[in-house]
């Protein structure tokens, strides 16, 4: 299955046929995802002109290459954190939240495959995580990381919302940039009940106008690479 991203700078032929059979069954879910998600990731402020701008590290590249490989780099991250959990959950986890918590990985990883697939030899190298003082064992610092991974993945995509074009095109993409943050959102708010029943939508997440955060990429990527061992440098990602 081939499809063909269209940007102001020409075509990036992707052909997602070599994706694993897990991940390709839930690419058919996003049908013409790749091509929202090009423009939906190019919200990156364009006031932020200091040291935010993450200028070391892994180019994640620019263009519509450079825009997919900024949302492959986050996915990574999350998916490695989900693996992680799982390969050996904390003390006494009740069989029902393992499973969600299986979902949410099986999520991610979906997610990371559907990147890279169209990237092809374009992808950034897979990134190795710095979990640093990290507990595994300890369901409340595993599930603080959570909080942080899914908050940080809806306002991502909340960030870019606003420069998704108003064309037929854009239409779709923001409606399929609705479905993909919706996931996250269902994350998000999962883990944050469990940490503590009825935070899922307090105002550490949801402002005065009723409305979940937003972030730009260089803020986004300042959060990421302090759990990354290489740095990924979004130096060169569109602006507008």
């Amino acid at each position: 299955m081939s499809k063909i991203i269209e940007s102001g700078n020409g075509s990036l032929l992707t052909n997602v046929h070599n994706a694993n059979p897990v991940s390709r069954r839930n690419f058919l879910g996003y049908a013409g995802g790749a091509a929202m998600l090009a423009v939906a990731f190019t919200a990156c402020n364009k006031d932020d002109d200091d040291d935010n701008n993450n200028t070391d590290g892994i180019d994640l590249g620019s263009g519509d290459v450079g825009i997919l490989n900024y949302a492959y780099a986050l996915e990574q991250l999350e998916a490695a954190f989900y693996t992680k959990v799982l390969e050996a959950p904390y003390a006494s986890i009740p069989a029902a939240e393992a499973a969600l918590l299986k979902d949410i990985r099986d999520h991610e990883i979906a997610h990371r495959e559907f990147f890279k697939a169209p990237l092809g030899s374009g992808a950034i190298v897979a990134l190795t995580p710095n979990w640093g003082s990290l507990d595994f064992t300890k369901r409340d610092q595993v599930l603080a990381t959570a909080k942080a991974f899914e908050d940080l993945g809806v306002a991502a995509y909340n960030g870019a919302g606003k420069l998704i074009s108003t064309t037929s095109n854009g239409k779709a993409y923001l409606t399929l940039a609705g479905k993909i943050v919706s996931v996250e959102a269902r994350h998000a708010a999962y883990i944050r009940d469990l940490i503590s029943n009825g935070t899922f939508a307090d105002n550490t997440a949801i402002d005065m106008n009723g409305l979940d955060k937003a972030i730009a990429p260089p803020e986004v990527l300042m959060t990421a690479n302090t759990f990354l061992t290489t740095k990924v440098s979004g130096k060169n990602l569109p602006t507008s």
